[in-house]
This record gives C-alpha cells, sequence and structure tokens, in this order.
C-alpha cells in the first residue's frame, strides 16, 4: 500500500524511483488505517546510506508500513551522520510507546570478530531483544544479529580465517513453511561475514527443539533458521543488499587488501540474482507478522 515517511527523509527520490508507494505521516492518520509499526534497529556502518536496503523490500508490501528507526543508547555511531541520527531515530523506550512495535528488525554489525559480552551494546541488545520477543508478533535478525539470536539460544559462532564473501546459493529445506513456503526450491542470496555456525550445532539445536532449520547452502551452512516459536527469525545473509552496497563493500575491502572479490557475483556486469529471495522474504515476514498481530487483537 505504502511507507509512511516524512517528506524531508533523504532517500524519497530513490523511493518515488523504484515505483514505491509512499505518503506523509497526517495523511496516512487522516485515512485512519491500522498501519504494520515495523521498528528497524539499524547498527550496520554507515548506516544512512544503508536505510534504502531495507526500506525497498518493505515498501513493496500491500500493508501500509510505518519504519520506526531505533538507535542504542550504549552505542557510538562513529561512521554515521549524527544529525540524521539526532532528527530520524529514537530510543528503544520511545518506540514502544504508547503501543509496542508488530515486528522488530535487527541489522548486521561488523563486529563478528568480538565475543558477545565484548560488544559495548550487547546488554542493552539483549534487553531489546528479550522484550521483542514477549511484546512484538517476530524479530528478524540479519548476518551478526542472526548470530547473536542463534547464541541467545544456545549455538555459538565460529570465526573464519578468511571472509565469506559472494552471492550462494541455498536450498530451501521446509517448503511448505509459513514464510519460506513461497521460495523456490532453490535460491540465491549475498552473504559477507567472517563467521559461521557449525552444522553439528545446528542440527543438535534442531533435535532438541530449540531451532528449525529453514535453508542450506554447501558453502555457507545453515543460514535462514527460526525459534520454534517462530517469534525470532534469523538470516547470516545479506538478503536486503543491493547491487550498489555489494559492490561498496568490495571496494572497501580491496582498499584494505585482506579479502578476496566477492564470489559468484560480476562487479563490471552486476545482475541482482537474488532479488525474489529477498522481497518474497520480506513479504511473508510482514504477513506473518500482520496474521500474528491480527490474531491477537
Amino acid at each position: 500500500m505504502a511507507l509512511i515517511l516524512p517528506r524531508s527523509y533523504h532517500k524519497i527520490s530513490s523511493v518515488e524511483k523504484n515505483h514505491i508507494s509512499w505518503i506523509e505521516p497526517d495523511l496516512a492518520e487522516r485515512q485512519d488505517i491500522r498501519p504494520l509499526k515495523i521498528g528497524i534497529l539499524n547498527i550496520m556502518p554507515l548506516g544512512k546510506q544503508y536505510e534504502f536496503n531495507l526500506l525497498h523490500p518493505l515498501g513493496l508490501s500491500p500493508l501500509q508500513i510505518e519504519p520506526i528507526w531505533i538507535r542504542l543508547k550504549s552505542h557510538s555511531y562513529k561512521t554515521w551522520d549524527l544529525s540524521h541520527l539526532d532528527n530520524l531515530y529514537v530510543e528503544w523506550e520511545e518506540a514502544m510507546y504508547p503501543n509496542p512495535l508488530d515486528g522488530l528488525i535487527i541489522t548486521g554489525a561488523p563486529v563478528e570478530n568480538l565475543l558477545f559480552e565484548d560488544v559495548t551494546y550487547w546488554s542493552e541488545l539483549v534487553h531489546i531483544i528479550n522484550e521483542a520477543r514477549d511484546r512484538c508478533a517476530s524479530t528478524l535478525g540479519l548476518c551478526w544479529a542472526g548470530f547473536a539470536l542463534a547464541y541467545l539460544a544456545g549455538v555459538k559462532k565460529t570465526v573464519f580465517t578468511k571472509k565469506l564473501f559472494g552471492v550462494y546459493p541455498l536450498k530451501s529445506l521446509v517448503p511448505a513453511h509459513s514464510i519460506m513456503g513461497t521460495q523456490d526450491d532453490t535460491f540465491t542470496c549475498p552473504q559477507s561475514r567472517h563467521a559461521g555456525l557449525p552444522d553439528d550445532e545446528m542440527e543438535e539445536a534442531q533435535r532438541k527443539g530449540k531451532l528449525r532449520l529453514l535453508a542450506y547452502g554447501n558453502k555457507v551452512g545453515y543460514s535462514i533458521f527460526e525459534t520454534m516459536d517462530q517469534k525470532q527469525l534469523m538470516h547470516l545473509g545479506h538478503p536486503e543488499y543491493n547491487v550498489a552496497r555489494l559492490i561498496s563493500e568490495m571496494e572497501r575491502d580491496k582498499e584494505r587488501g585482506d579479502v578476496p572479490p566477492p564470489e559468484n557475483f560480476n562487479s563490471f556486469a552486476p545482475k541482482t540474482s537474488w532479488r525474489s529471495h529477498r522481497n518474497l522474504l520480506f513479504q511473508q515476514w510482514l504477513w506473518f507478522c500482520y496474521q500474528r498481530v491480527s490474531l491477537s487483537n
């Protein structure tokens, strides 16, 4: 239907260029349609530039979506435009007032080499994750956030000696699943990470009823999974990435000189082979949140 965005939002031109409907908050209020409030806890580096990667798939929903951008009190946001952060982002307590969010997205973060307890904002993040599990329909954790949710479920990450970077095939494991059931039997998705989750530990977690495994790739392992109550969905890849984001990471890594170019991706003739996976994943997740919220009302 439409994204609810202020006219001053810096990516309005990109929203319109991609034929995504949007309306201003006062018009949305006059329409008297109950929007789906989706919190976005954005801890990506250069987060302002990253935002449209999530707005694009969210904006394709037939539902009216109100994105609520969330900041952490204990994070320094060193690579961010701080005026943008102050103008658009709110703290968790404000995001949950007066009514709780319907769903929460937590982005990746460049801290895979650290122990979770050594991340400066870990305690605050755990508080948010726990409250969201109690009060929101679902939390979607992307890349590092997926690792964080897996860790809280009892599976520890393994740090790689070489970055996993590129576009890789995945196999859907639960064809009739409420969110993954619309995916092709095999699909592709970008991965950009320095860690993974051991196959045997993931399979053990499923046997113990802690996790349900949803997608697997020979090179990337179990990359999509959820808690058994479906309150948390984890994706270790970056389905939200567009070609420009993948190329910018490639250029950044090239300057560092320690990462090979992305596998299965030609930066001179880039193609988005994961668009269907991205769009279906976000649409089905939003619909799942909507159904959960509708049943609880």
